[in-house]
């Protein structure tokens, strides 16, 4: 339950949370889909920039969970 609402306020404002969103990546505490989640709220606030940076750590995200 405790997990479920930390990803629900992180969704809110990724940027509060993390400081780039690779740092999604390193959180353990996460499955990759609730990763994902993560990094698509992050990329619908995201400006230009940050949403590359965003889609590189969401690409990521996914060939890790193929494995």
């Amino acid at each position: 339950m405790f997990r479920k609402k930390l990803v629900e306020d992180i969704k809110q404002d990724p940027a509060h949370f993390y400081r780039q969103p690779s740092d999604v990546m390193r959180d353990r505490r996460f499955t990759d889909a609730e990763r994902l989640e993560i990094l698509s709220a992050w990329e619908e606030v995201a400006g230009d920039e940050e949403r590359a940076r965003v889609r590189e750590a969401r690409q990521e995200v996914q060939k890790l969970s193929m494995r």
